[in-house]
Order: C-alpha cells, then structure tokens, then sequence
C-alpha cells in the first residue's frame, strides 16, 4: 500500500523528513564514525583524553604507550563502555616498535585514518645549554621530534592505503617563544616538530593525508606540575597566560579532535595554538 504524505505526494517519507533523518542518523555516528585512531602516549594526560573522546565520536583506537599498564588501562575503559579499543606497548623513538604500532592498526582494525603523535617528555634536568647534559637532550629529541618523525614515517604509508586521513603532531606553545626559564631540548623538540610538520604537509597534500601541529599552552597535567612543584614556579608561568590560569588535557583533546575530523578539512600544514592566548600577549590584565 503506498502512503501519502503530508504535502499529498505518494512517498513513505518526505524529502524534508528523509534529510533530517539523514543528518540525525549522521550526528549520532559521531565525527570519527568509521574510523582508524592511532593516539601515542595515550595512557594519561592529552593522549589518554582523546583516546576516550575520539572513541566517543566513533573511532577504533589504538592506544600506545610506553608504560603497557597504563595504555591498557585507557584501551579497557574504551572497551567497557562500548567502544573498540587496543592497547599497544611502544617506543616511539624504536623503529621498530613505531612499525609494529601500526602494524596492529590495520591488522586489528583493517586501516588507518587517523594519527595522533602526541608522546612526549619533559626532562627534569633540562635546563640551559650549559647545564644540560648530552643524554638529556637525546633522550628528549629522541622521543619528542624522532618519535614524531618515525609515528608519520609508517604511518603515512597506511593512512595511503585507507583513502587518506589526518595527522595531528603535538608540538608547544613555548616552540614560539623564549624563556628565562629554559628547558632547552624540549623547546628544540617542539620546534623540530613544527618545521618537519610543515614539510610533510607540503609534500602530501595533494593525497588526501592532512598534516598539523597542535601547540599546547601551559597545562594542568602531570608532566608539567611536576616541573613546575611549587607554588612559585606555577605564579611565575601563569602570570603570563592571559586567560589567568592553565589550560585541561581535556581542552586539547577536543582541539584534536577538531584537527581529526573532516571539520578541519582545508587545514594542512597549520600550527594549531591552544594556550589561553600566552603566545598572543605583551603585558596580561590586572
């Protein structure tokens, strides 16, 4: 029996209502519906609340981390609340287990769409020039600008295979500015980060892979409260932050999600600033 609807024309659905349930089925699916989430160091901090958060918007994620136990723990509460999720122990600055990582994207979840080279360090003992020693700074450019390198060296060659993607590198605010209180290898690991997420932009822009960096302002995570371990040193970063305090892992997240998704679709090659407009002021309010 065919039905009539309300405007008399012989439909089940009007083309009005066929498009709102189209953009509602849509809504629902989430803006990661579909696909392949890789997020390094994803077992606290920044990595751990976009594993939960591009879960929510429908992706199969790939949590890595150096500490198993903690990746693992991200992948379960992924799992338990319905998602999919798996948990892989990796060094980002090995070869080899940067391979091995996206390996079991695509052998667990047939692709890769999405990559989030978010693993970093903050050494304690990393001061000036003088007074950072040869092992500090490579372990720092080890993981923070080589494990960003090697995370887009395999992981370009899958998102290729799946049609094409994004990929988000985490990079920082202090990439842009100085400091009297240096930490000297990490501020170059984030610069190197930029300047090698502009090459790769450039030379894949035309296959579909879209390549930004995401700068973090001062945050309120574990890695930089235990640099900055007292009252003193947290006033003395805050007193330039324009926006008077620091900034969630959490916020960062959905700023990575905005980069993932097909939102941030004309963007490649961009240097994402997130950090409470520190970047943007010469003297802060009263």
């Amino acid at each position: 029996m065919m039905l009539r609807s309300p405007t008399g024309s012989e439909s089940g659905t009007s083309t009005a209502s066929k498009r709102s349930f189209k953009m509602e089925t849509e809504e629902n699916m989430g803006r990661l519906a579909n696909r392949v989430a890789l997020i390094t160091g994803a077992g606290s901090g920044i990595g751990r609340e976009a594993a939960l958060l591009f879960a929510r918007e429908g992706a199969r994620v790939v949590c890595v981390d150096v500490d198993e136990a903690t990746g693992s723990a991200t992948a379960d509460e992924i799992t338990r609340t319905g998602g999919d999720a798996v948990a892989v122990r990796a060094d980002v600055s090995s070869a080899g287990d940067s391979a091995a990582m996206v390996q079991e994207a695509e052998h667990a979840f047939g692709g890769l769409h999405v990559m989030f080279n978010n693993a970093g360090i903050m050494h304690s003992d990393d001061g000036d020039a003088q007074s950072t020693s040869e092992e500090v700074w490579d372990l720092t450019m080890g993981v923070n600008a080589k494990g960003v390198f090697l995370g887009c060296k395999y992981g370009i060659p899958a998102i290729r295979r799946s049609g094409g993607g994004s990929i988000i590198n985490t990079a920082s605010f202090v990439a842009h500015l100085g400091a009297a209180t240096p930490q000297i290898a990490y501020t170059a690991s984030k610069g190197a980060v930029l300047a090698l997420t502009r090459e790769l932009a450039v030379v894949h822009a035309r296959e579909g892979i879209r390549i930004n960096a995401l700068c973090p302002g001062p945050l309120r995570t574990e890695l930089l409260m235990r640099f900055l371990d007292t009252d003193e040193k947290r006033e003395r970063r805050l007193v330039h932050v324009p926006m008077g305090r620091f900034g969630l892992a959490e916020e960062m997240a959905k700023s990575a999600l905005f980069l993932a998704s097909d939102d941030s679709s004309y963007i490649t090659g961009a240097e994402f600033l997130v950090d409470g407009g520190i970047t943007a002021a010469y003297v802060t309010p009263e």
